[in-house]
């Protein structure tokens, strides 16, 4: 297992082999399925064990990516893959334009109103189409839904690990 397992992020998972060859369908688990394009290598893990592989070649197929891997060359070596996730490092990470965030890093920040009031974490992220919704876990037994709205979410300060809101009518106690 590497180093820091936690600085690697999954962006796909091999779902079974696709054809003789040895190459495997990918599920892409990223909102930036191009980047399987210009792979040249990808790491593996594969129920904790962790192996890199030289990637020969990369094609597209509907909704899914085909990767032919390095020394994968029949479908009984793609099939021993089945379910490993794909991991690259935040350093390998598509850049986000500026206010765009990650869901992983918005897991776990504090939300506070603009008084100060602490809600709660955020324990998901909701992509509903429209708008994200931030899921908040707090002192209520329901969680609080926040909508990922500019004129709601004033801030973000990943460093400080702190989200402030300003929350719209009806959603205040």
């Amino acid at each position: 297992m590497p180093d820091h397992e936690l600085e690697y992020v999954t962006i796909g998972k091999i779902l079974k082999p696709q054809g003789v060859r040895g190459e495997v369908k990918i599920l892409p688990l990223t909102d930036f399925p191009e980047r399987f394009a210009g792979m040249e290598k990808v790491l593996l893990d594969l129920d904790g064990r962790w192996a890199t592989y030289g990637v020969e070649k990369v094609a597209a197929l509907g909704r899914f990516i085909v990767m032919k891997l390095a020394g994968v060359n029949d479908m009984d070596a793609a099939a021993a893959l089945r379910n490993a996730l794909l991991k690259v490092t935040r350093a390998e990470l598509a850049p986000l334009p500026a206010g765009h965030y990650y869901i992983f890093d918005l897991i776990g920040l504090d939300v506070y109103t603009v008084t100060g009031r602490h809600l709660g974490q955020i324990k998901d992220v909701l992509q509903t189409g429209a708008n994200d919704v931030y899921v908040v876990a707090g002192n209520s037994p329901r969680d609080l839904l926040i909508p990922a709205l500019k004129q709601v979410v004033l801030s973000i300060d990943r460093a400080a690990g702190k989200v402030v809101v300003e929350l719209p009518a009806g959603l205040e106690d």
